[in-house]
């Protein structure tokens, strides 16, 4: 049976409760959200070939530093960078390193800045260079799976709801959606309740209520859905190296559908390929 409390009633950690926000918790998700999306507009002109992910992840960490912002990843459960950078088939949790980037190469990098003890959540696609038609495809397809997932939130649609539309239109387009990580539930904690399946049937899962605060961040293969962990324990990869990519939005539900915490201010939720407004 799911549970939902007030936020503020709620002890601090997740309990499988799901929490419903007030003003006060939109007010302090939208101020860490978009120092996340700042951050990854700034970002945009930096990606580039010969660059590696490690300077990426400095920048990561010096921009949070220089705007109050904690990078939430580091030593989250010993994990030790800033931010994951993601490369071609690595589908996520991808961890930055002296490596440069090459052209053709895409790229996705996940930031998530605490403010104020509140955590701003989300991930872009890059591409390095010109990539290949095939690439930008799958970028196109991904992004618009999360706007479809996004479209499916309103008070008493189900988080199947969210699923269905991004499996359905992911499979028409003859592409695959990751089932072993999902999005989750944020605010006061890096991942709570409830959890977001990009994957199956508007009759399924939690009931959406006004209040509620969660990622949705699809990822997409070319190929087969398979992934598997590698052994630093962080990075996944797709099992038949087909390329991967994910976007990622934090957004709080409202009465009539849902607020979009972490829209990119500069409209670059879609660096290289094509300016997204208001996305």
């Amino acid at each position: 049976m799911v549970t939902y409390i007030e936020a503020g009633a709620a002890p601090y950690k997740n309990t499988g409760v799901i929490r419903l926000y007030g003003p006060d918790g939109f007010e302090g998700m939208r101020k860490a959200c978009q120092v996340t999306a700042r951050c990854l507009d700034e970002l945009v002109s930096r990606v580039l070939p010969g660059v590696t992910t490690e300077e990426i992840d400095r920048f990561v960490f010096e921009f949070g530093m220089d705007h109050g912002a904690l990078p939430a990843t580091l030593n989250y459960r010993g994990y030790t960078k800033s931010s994951c950078t993601s490369i071609n088939h690595v589908v996520c949790h991808g961890i930055p390193n002296e490596k440069p980037l090459r052209e053709g190469d895409i790229v996705n990098i996940d930031v998530t800045y605490v403010v104020d003890g509140w955590h701003g959540d989300s991930s872009r696609m890059y591409p390095v260079g010109e990539v290949k038609r095939a690439a930008e495809r799958l970028l196109d397809v991904t992004h618009e799976c999360l706007m479809r997932g996004i479209a499916a939130v309103r008070p008493g649609a189900r988080t199947g709801a969210i699923g269905e539309a991004i499996q359905a239109y992911a499979e028409s387009e003859r592409c695959s959606v990751v089932r072993d990580f999902c999005g989750h539930g944020v605010g006061r904690l890096f991942h709570d309740a409830p959890n977001i399946l990009h994957y199956g049937r508007a009759n399924e899962g939690p009931e959406l209520r006004e209040g509620m605060i969660f990622t949705i961040e699809p990822m997409i293969n070319l190929g087969r859905p398979h992934v598997k962990v590698l052994s630093d324990g962080w990075t996944a990869v797709t099992r038949d190296r087909s390329l991967s990519a994910q976007y990622e939005h934090t957004i709080g539900v409202t009465a009539d559908g849902c607020e979009i915490f972490t829209l990119s201010p500069a409209g670059l939720f879609k660096p290289g390929i094509a300016a997204v407004g208001n996305a």
